[in-house]
């Protein structure tokens, strides 16, 4: 069991280390220390810094899919499912809130677009089973027509931003997101108003259906 605890270890140990100081900041040297692992055992798992980077970011990614691939196979109604995919999303964001922070910024500069285009590559598998999500609800006519990957984009855009700049939120109110009983507040405020947004924009209304 020795080995493959190490490797968890190792994965552990660089996903607080790349969270905290950054890709750049982060050394193989330094992952190596933390996880009580050796360079060699790095090089054996991973390959390099890079390799660790994506084998965190794409198992999150993967892991997630998995949610969302459960969720579209469900028998429940289309915003039945959206609504799992919107409080599924935003509870991971929030509970790995640092990891997100680093990926965004990462993600923010192409210092490394060969290694990012495969992050976002794999991200995309997510949204095409969102996208499928509202589609088929589209086609049910459980939805109204809507411009399916702006919508994806705003229900993402508006978890992520509350994750990066939670300030636009807490502000005047006390809260402070790094405190888990604040940030257990604003996260379900949060899926309410995104949950309530789709709702009421997705919604057909008579008009909508007589189209």
């Amino acid at each position: 069991m020795e080995k493959p605890d190490k490797r968890e270890n190792i994965l552990k140990a660089a996903e607080k280390l790349f969270c905290d100081l950054g890709y750049e900041g982060t050394s193989t040297r330094q992952i190596a220390k933390d996880s009580g692992a050796n360079m060699a055992m790095i090089n054996y798992y991973f390959g390099s810094k890079e390799g660790v980077f994506m084998e965190i970011m794409t198992e999150k990614i993967q892991h997630f899919n998995t949610q969302l691939k459960s969720i579209d196979q469900n028998q429940s109604s289309g915003m039945e499912k959206l609504l799992m995919v919107i409080e599924g999303y935003a509870n991971r964001i929030m509970t790995h809130r640092s990891l997100h922070k680093m990926m965004h910024r990462e993600l923010s500069f192409p210092h490394r677009p060969e290694m990012f285009s495969k992050i976002k590559e794999v991200m995309a598998n997510n949204v095409s089973v969102i996208e499928h999500i509202i589609e088929e609800g589209i086609e049910k006519g459980q939805f109204r027509k809507v411009d399916t990957r702006m919508l994806i984009a705003t229900v993402m855009g508006t978890i992520s931003n509350v994750a990066v700049s939670p300030s636009k939120i807490t502000s005047g109110s006390g809260l402070d997101i790094e405190n888990k009983k604040d940030r257990k507040i604003i996260t379900e405020r949060m899926i309410l108003h995104v949950k309530e947004l789709v709702t009421l924009y997705l919604t057909p209304t008579n008009d909508t259906q007589k189209d």
